[in-house]
């Protein structure tokens, strides 16, 4: 059998780990052949295909990114889109597909495995936002790199007795703000699921100005005051229909200067939460990842994401993680609220 693997969406730590692990255990213990797609979907639009051997995937476990390429390509908004695809995999001789990606490259997935294509998916985002899985990949290396930043920023807050905001990746969910928030010891985190009262974020700041503590304010980027809208640097869109958000870290520094008369500084963490080395725990989330999605692959059993769900890696189908996204629980974010302020 040869089998394609391809991944898609911004990088990710773990990603190498993934392929390093399909095509390691694909080749040693069921004899499959394999093939890379280049670039995520543009790849598998255009026919960018690569071989993949055990010996190309040496020495990667530790490396960040992918050594296939990524992108946000989404063939359905391409003219025949979903057919060019299945014309590459049929030209190159692919059986069947490991699809590595988050909620956008797995709902192509599930469209082209509705039209026929033998796939299998696995689960990846820094943030941890893939319904059906308890985590992903990647999750753990932001949430490190975030911690390790609002750390460093307490000390200079500190020297210079001002605010600071910290702005985290989070589109729709909040789990590297909650998470980094409370491990960096943050005096307020603002997250998507929550609309925040911008007066009551003041406030929060005021109190540690006045025990003479200089506050941090961890947002993610998706976060949004209650009485506006999401706040933007620009409205341009993806092929997904994502607009890039960016701009709340700065909005929310200016208006807690203007409101409280206190210096407010603005420190984006943006790309750097999902560059580099991935953390112990992704490498090994993403291994067994890899070792799961390539058995499902010999078993014949398509269609389906392989998940966490406890200690335990189970397979779910594709279409239940489909449209979906697991959002922080409102009683879990409200366990933290004796730290604001």
């Amino acid at each position: 059998m040869r089998v394609g693997v391809l991944t898609g969406g911004g990088d990710c730590p773990g990603l190498n780990a993934v392929i390093r692990s399909v095509v390691r255990k694909g080749v040693q213990e069921y004899a499959f052949d394999f093939v890379g797609l280049r670039d995520g979907w543009l790849g598998a639009l255009q026919g960018k295909v690569v071989p993949l051997d055990v010996p190309s995937v040496r020495g990667i476990l530790p490396r960040g990114g992918t050594i296939l390429g990524s992108s946000r390509t989404n063939p359905t908004k391409h003219e025949d889109g979903v057919r060019r695809v299945q014309n590459t995999l049929a030209a190159h001789n692919v059986d069947a597909l490991v699809v590595i990606g988050g909620e956008d490259t797995l709902g192509v997935a599930a469209e082209l495995s509705r039209q026929g294509t033998k796939l299998v998916g696995v689960p990846k985002t820094i943030d941890n936002d893939v319904y059906g899985t308890d985590c992903t990949f990647g999750f753990d290396t932001a949430v490190g790199i975030a911690t390790e930043a609002i750390d460093r920023l307490h000390t200079t807050a500190e020297s210079h007795m001002r605010a600071l905001v910290v702005e985290v990746m989070g589109r729709h969910a909040g789990w590297i703000a909650l998470h980094a928030g409370v491990a960096g010891g943050a005096n307020a985190i603002l997250i998507p699921e929550q609309p925040f009262d911008i007066d009551q974020v003041c406030e929060w700041v005021e109190s540690r100005f006045k025990i003479n503590y200089a506050p941090i304010v961890v947002v993610a980027e998706g976060a949004v005051p209650r009485e506006g809208q999401m706040v933007l640097k620009d409205r341009e869109v993806d092929e997904f229909g994502h607009v890039r958000l960016s701009g709340i870290g700065e909005w929310l520094a200016r208006e807690i200067a203007e409101r409280t008369g206190e210096d407010a500084r603005t420190t984006v963490l943006g790309h750097i939460q999902r560059g580099g080395t991935p953390s112990a725990y992704d490498r090994w989330l993403a291994t067994r990842f890899g070792l799961h999605a390539v058995d499902a692959v010999k078993d014949g059993d398509f269609g389906v994401m392989v998940a966490l769900r406890g200690t335990e890696i189970i397979r779910v189908p594709l279409a239940d993680a489909e449209g979906r996204t697991k959002t922080v629980d409102p009683s879990l974010y409200d366990e933290f609220d004796v730290f604001f302020g």
